[in-house]
């Protein structure tokens, strides 16, 4: 997969008044090179529009696209990848399923991380490094100390995530992560593209 910095996940409920495709579209105008669309309680065929138009967003750009748990969904509509949690489908499985597409594990613990690396994941996702409300079944909060120790342990790429807002990002770069992960901070922003170009700058300054 290409490399990336900054991940964006939907989170419409962050932006009332405003459409999903015109936030992702700032976002991705910021500096965002991954969007995932994330929607859990949503009708699947509202879903599956949903994942048609971020997949024509994401093509304009050239961004990668993935979809959040729906493996038939994003076979659909060519997504360049899949997001899976501890609770989904085993990886093993999704890989038969996906073939060489993207996919990438949520993980809480350094057991969580090395087992997505043994069995092929091509990133994990690496909190919540803080406490968040984005998720209704979010676990307890990992703490940079989890960071830490995927970047001595773990040589596929990662993504911090998980209540990583402008003013906590500094203390994530600094315990070794290198790309970023954010939903409300970016999406329930007035200033979207602004948020995403000043999270780019303290990576660069990392």
């Amino acid at each position: 997969m290409k490399d990336f910095r900054l991940y964006a996940i939907t989170g419409e409920q962050f932006h009332p008044g405003r459409s999903m495709i015109e936030v992702m579209e700032e976002a991705i105008k910021g500096g965002v090179d991954i969007i995932q669309l994330r929607d859990k309680s949503g009708d699947k065929a509202v879903i599956t529009e949903k994942a048609k138009a971020l997949r024509e967003l994401t093509r304009k750009y050239g961004v990668t696209f993935i979809v959040n748990d729906y493996i038939d969904i994003a076979m659909e509509v060519d997504a360049d990848g899949i997001h899976l949690g501890q609770g989904d489908v085993p990886l093993l499985e999704a890989r038969k399923m996906v073939g060489n597409k993207i996919i990438g594990i949520s993980t809480h613990a350094i057991a969580e991380a090395l087992l997505a690396e043994q069995q092929g994941a091509d990133y994990i996702g690496v909190g919540p490094i803080y406490p968040t409300a984005t998720k209704v079944d979010v676990v307890d909060p990992v703490t940079i100390a989890y960071v830490r120790e995927v970047v001595k342990e773990v040589s596929i790429p990662f993504v911090a995530i998980g209540g990583i807002k402008l003013h906590n990002v500094d203390d994530v770069i600094q315990a070794g992560a290198t790309r970023i992960c954010a939903v409300s901070e970016i999406v329930g922003s007035d200033d979207v593209k602004g948020v995403c170009e000043a999270f780019i700058r303290k990576l660069e300054r990392g």
